[in-house]
């Protein structure tokens, strides 16, 4: 299975993070759900396509000390607990 994914918009409402960072933040979030969608695949209920218009995560715990990297592999994460296998 080939996946192509790319994250158009990312908001993350009351981050502060320094210049550079909301980069670093989107492009762990992209690497890190590419990888889980190859490795576990996704729910067969959206294996067709169609469009989800909210996906139920758990919570994130997030410091001053959590890295971009850290963070985006986080939120990737709670986002494929919501669309994963």
């Amino acid at each position: 299975m080939n996946i192509n994914l790319h994250i158009e918009r990312l908001v993350l409402d009351g981050l502060e993070l320094g210049p550079g960072q909301g980069a670093k933040v989107q492009a762990a979030v992209e690497a890190e759900l590419s990888r889980l969608l190859q490795e576990g695949g996704i729910a067969p209920g959206i294996q067709n396509g169609g469009e989800l218009p909210s996906i139920r995560t758990k919570p994130l715990q997030v410091s001053s000390s959590t890295s971009p990297n850290t963070l985006g592999v986080q939120i990737a994460q709670s986002v494929y607990g919501g669309i994963g296998t």
